[in-house]
């Protein structure tokens, strides 16, 4: 005879873990988040330098645009400020399909009538909006100044009004003595990397886009010492004729 408390009724098994079998799931799940964390991170921060060095490229191609409508002459509208991303972007405003100016702005900070993001804008750009206009890429100087008043120039005469420059020009492309070496255009800060700074500083790396049209990811110390004695390519050395890099 079988009893009440014979057989699978009368059996008791036990679902689910132990707390010393959670904690090593646990672990194990910090562990493998911990090996992940820096390769996805790494990974968005690759894809956000991958869409900024295709912004620049894009940039490129308006450029030549350009020079194919203006005999060969480079974007100058006798504004001393034209290397400031929310300047430059007027000119060349047709070849870049970026906004409608907001006559409004009384800031006077060149501001547009918003479409969203454009390829003026760099995903990792942390800038807000109010502060760079979301343009975050520069156009140097020596593509609207001549060699020899770029060899004078000072730092605050390129954004102090009370010591302005000298006279803008529209420097021909011809004057180019090494297009794959001057940087034409570059994010302003260094936001692909953990110090976010400026031109002024040799903290940082950015993607340039040099005046042949190709775009290269390049540390701030890689750039040839300007006028300024920062590798600052508003300011490179004999100007458009020199060279930023090697």
């Amino acid at each position: 005879m079988i009893s009440a408390g014979d057989g699978c009724a009368g059996r008791r098994t036990h679902a689910g873990f132990t707390l010393i079998e959670l904690l090593v799931v646990i672990a194990i799940i910090a562990i493998i988040a911990a090996v992940l964390a820096p390769v996805l991170s790494g990974a968005k921060q690759t894809a956000s330098r991958s869409t900024c060095q295709s912004n620049l490229s894009q940039i490129g191609k308006a450029f030549e645009s350009y020079l194919s409508d203006y005999g060969g002459r480079y974007p100058n509208n006798n504004d001393p400020y034209l290397w400031m991303g929310r300047h430059w972007r007027w000119p060349m405003n047709k070849y870049l399909f970026w906004g409608v100016y907001n006559a409004s702005d009384s800031a006077g900070a060149n501001q547009i009538t918003h479409r969203g993001n454009t390829i003026l804008a760099c995903p990792s750009d942390p800038s807000p909006v109010d502060m760079y206009d979301k343009t975050s890429y520069g156009y140097s100087a020596a593509f609207y100044h001549l060699p020899g008043d770029i060899n004078k120039m000072t730092l605050t005469q390129l954004y102090s009004p009370a010591n302005p420059g000298p006279a803008c020009v529209s420097v021909d492309s011809s004057m180019l003595k090494y297009p794959a070496k001057k940087a034409m255009v570059a994010e302003w800060l260094s936001v692909h990397s953990e110090t976010s700074v400026t031109w002024w500083s040799l903290a940082g790396s950015r993607s340039f886009l040099f005046a042949d049209g190709h775009v290269k990811y390049l540390t701030d110390r890689s750039i040839h010492p300007a006028v300024d004695d920062y590798p600052d390519i508003n300011l490179t050395k004999d100007g458009i004729s020199g060279m930023d890099v090697d």
